[in-house]
């Protein structure tokens, strides 16, 4: 069972979704799909990719796909404990006492 940890990089919100919708995934997801799945725009989710990246929570790497460069992302062992954590953190702050 994962111990509840509030965790400030994964609170800010569009992070938390971005690793939300990784952690359902289990696999790669492409950038204009987060882009699409969040609504925001390109630099919005480069930010935040980066802040995650940074921590170790996801990897990103580019790979040419029909003469076009793409962006993979993919949440780490880390990310997803942590993600795991901060939910359960989220849990206990709103559990009926």
């Amino acid at each position: 069972m994962t111990q509840p940890q509030f965790d400030e990089i994964v609170h800010a919100p569009q992070r938390l979704r971005i690793l939300a919708m990784l952690d359902a995934i289990a696999g790669e997801v492409e950038f204009a799909a987060l882009r699409d799945a969040l609504g925001v725009a390109d630099s919005v989710v480069s930010k935040h990719l980066k802040v995650l990246a940074e921590a170790g929570y996801l990897s990103v790497h580019k790979a040419a796909a029909l003469g076009r460069q793409r962006t993979w992302v993919k949440i780490t062992g880390r990310g997803a404990d942590a993600y795991t954590a901060h939910v359960a953190a989220l849990r206990e702050i709103v559990a009926p006492r």
